[in-house]
């Protein structure tokens, strides 16, 4: 078998192994890597899209938790001993779906308060309302811990919350799966005008393009499907949840029996569009 003959038989060597040949020092640290792969594309074995997505995952992967966190000064919090009708109000402005509950300060957190949990309660003629049976177990993670690893934490538990704590064991912040989601995703709303591209455009029988931006609430409505969006306000987000990572070209997933989806476009820190095929029954 020649130099230039892969070991897949292809007869063309794939970029990794292009990189491999050209160098064969291995990296010491994570600059000695960015420098190679920099030099591969000044190279020509890289091209400035792969570049990039290699190094946005770079920096993903580093980003820790105290980067994304909601600071303590920020925090929305229940106290354990208040009454429905003393912090109702306060839960109503905020428009989260989650609190931390505190004793004394925001050092002892005690659990979690879903908003949801409270509807039985508020219905007319509803069951008494006890604080104690309605929080959940809270999860502590430290400032150091990195987003990527926590996005799947989150994932693979189904907590959205976390209570983020310093090296003294006093907490700092709290972070949610959307402010995972969001430092991971960028701000990208201005990066995209729904009225000059359509959200879902039909491209052949059941199978449609639809961008990552499009609101959930728009897909159930066109599809009558019922995912939820309780957490993740975009097909995106959703997805991303779903994977518990950035996905790559041609990742797929499948979705409440209904919808498979595949990623035909992305970067290193988000999804862009996706093919849809709507699943028969």
């Amino acid at each position: 078998m020649s130099e230039d003959q892969s070991s897949n038989g292809s007869g063309k060597k794939t970029w990794v192994e292009k990189i491999g040949a050209a160098f064969s020092n291995h990296p010491r640290d994570r600059e000695q890597l960015l420098g190679f792969l920099n030099e591969a594309c000044e190279q020509g074995i890289l091209d400035a899209d792969a570049l990039a997505m290699m190094e946005g995952a770079l920096e993903v992967s580093e980003t820790q938790v105290r980067d994304a966190m909601i600071p303590r000064s920020q925090m929305v919090v229940v106290h354990f001993d208040s009454d429905l009708e003393e912090f109702l109000p306060g839960i109503l402005e905020s428009g989260h779906s989650r609190f931390p509950v505190i004793g004394e300060d925001k050092d002892e957190v005690v659990g979690i308060l879903m908003a949801k949990d409270l509807l039985p309660h508020l219905a007319s003629g509803g069951e008494d309302f006890d604080l104690t049976d309605a929080i959940r177990p809270a999860v502590v993670i430290p400032e150091s811990k990195r987003l990527n690893v926590l996005l799947r934490d989150f994932r693979v538990s189904r907590n959205h919350m976390a209570i983020v704590v310093d090296e003294y064991g006093g907490v700092s912040g709290l972070i949610t799966i959307e402010d995972v989601l969001e430092e991971i995703v960028g701000e990208i709303d201005d990066e995209y005008d729904e009225e000059e591209e359509a959200l879902i455009v039909r491209t052949g029988e059941n199978r449609y393009l639809v961008q990552a931006l499009t609101p959930i609430d728009d897909l159930n409505e066109q599809f009558g499907s019922e995912l939820s969006d309780d957490d993740y306000g975009t097909v995106g987000g959703l997805l991303l949840a779903e994977f518990g990572r950035v996905p790559e070209y041609d990742d797929a997933v499948v979705l409440a029996d209904k919808f498979e989806f595949r990623v035909t476009k992305a970067d290193s820190r988000r999804i862009i569009t996706l093919e849809m095929n709507v699943l028969e029954a």
